[in-house]
């Protein structure tokens, strides 16, 4: 059974690393944060990095879905059936990267 973590879109497998981000944190977090970083053979800031990411990335789904009571998924529901006539920003949408890739 796939993990939570599993389901997340994955980093480039080259993805360059450009930026730098300084945090400050208790000593008992960081040494948490180590512990389990040398649990999964990573390092601290794969670990920092890895778990921020996918984090961010959930967020950021979780904006995108939505809950409807009947009503409301019948007339969504309706307008899929009518998909409006293929036009430049419909094509310009479906090749925007999402926010997690760029």
């Amino acid at each position: 059974m796939p993990t939570e973590a599993s389901k997340q879109p994955a980093a480039p497998a080259r993805e360059r690393h450009d930026s730098t981000v300084n945090v400050r944190m208790s000593t008992t977090t960081r040494n948490l944060i180590d512990t389990a970083a040398s649990l999964l053979g990573k390092t601290r800031s794969e670990f920092i990095t890895e778990s921020a990411r996918n984090h961010a990335v959930d967020i950021l789904l979780d904006q995108r879905l939505f809950v409807l009571d009947e009503k409301d998924f019948a007339e969504f529901e309706a307008a899929l059936d009518r998909p409006p006539p293929p036009n430049d920003e419909l094509r310009a949408l479906l090749l925007k990267k999402p926010l997690w890739e760029r």
